[in-house]
């Protein structure tokens, strides 16, 4: 599985990646989602982690098999991968209709300019596209925080030489009561549309987390 990166400038200095960025950002349906699920006696938090669990493992089923590596699930419950593979055959029932020359898979960047770091699922040539096409695996529905990650990958990817011509967000089932969504942004929206949005977040939780250090400054004792 992914292990945590730790995402640093040239000068050493830590900086947040897209994903911890994009966290100051609450999701409104799922509020109405824990209520629904505790009115039928279920406990949110457990139903939560393990559809985390079997996004995390059909993440990493995806990303082994383009990568051509066998995948080693020992450590999840077999039940979790079970229903993680029928995610990962949705996937290749997708790939079946494309083809996919991977050009970077799960490559960490870092931007000096903005100071933020990333690293974006899969960057390939697909079907007979010329440019590059950033490829962004979800599981559990596609928020509009998504489209703003991928603004901020793509931001990563540009500056890093790797110029984008669009993205493809590909929302991938783990349940029955699922559907799988291909949604495709061209470059000129994700510039237009989500870069903004994506940079005033970073902008926030850089606030925030200096407001939160210069609080706890004040607060400890001589």
């Amino acid at each position: 599985m992914r292990s945590h990166v730790e995402y640093r400038t040239k000068d050493g200095g830590i900086v947040p990646s897209v994903t911890q960025v994009l966290k100051i950002i609450s999701i409104p349906a799922l509020a109405p989602a824990a209520n629904r699920l505790g009115l039928l006696g279920i406990n949110s938090n457990t139903y939560w982690k393990e559809l985390a669990d079997i996004g995390t493992i059909s993440h990493f089923l995806i990303l082994c098999y383009l990568k051509k590596v066998k995948p080693d699930t020992s450590g999840y419950k077999k039940n979790l991968v079970d229903k993680a593979e029928n995610s990962f055959l949705s996937y290749l029932d997708w790939e079946k209709n494309h083809k996919i020359e991977p050009v970077l898979l799960e490559t960490p960047l870092v931007s000096e300019v903005f100071k933020f770091g990333g690293t974006p699922d899969c960057v390939c040539h697909l079907d007979d596209k010329e440019g590059l096409t950033l490829l962004d695996f979800k599981t559990g529905g596609i928020y509009k925080e998504h489209y703003w990650q991928i603004a901020g990958y793509t931001c990563l990817l540009e500056e890093n030489g790797y110029s984008i011509d669009d993205g493809i967000i590909l929302g991938i089932p783990r349940t029955v009561d699922e559907f799988f969504i291909e949604q495709e942004i061209e470059h000129i929206h994700i510039q237009a549309s989500g870069l903004i949005p994506f940079l005033k977040c970073l902008e926030l939780y850089n606030a925030i987390k200096d407001y939160e250090e210069a609080t706890k400054e004040e607060k400890c004792p001589m």
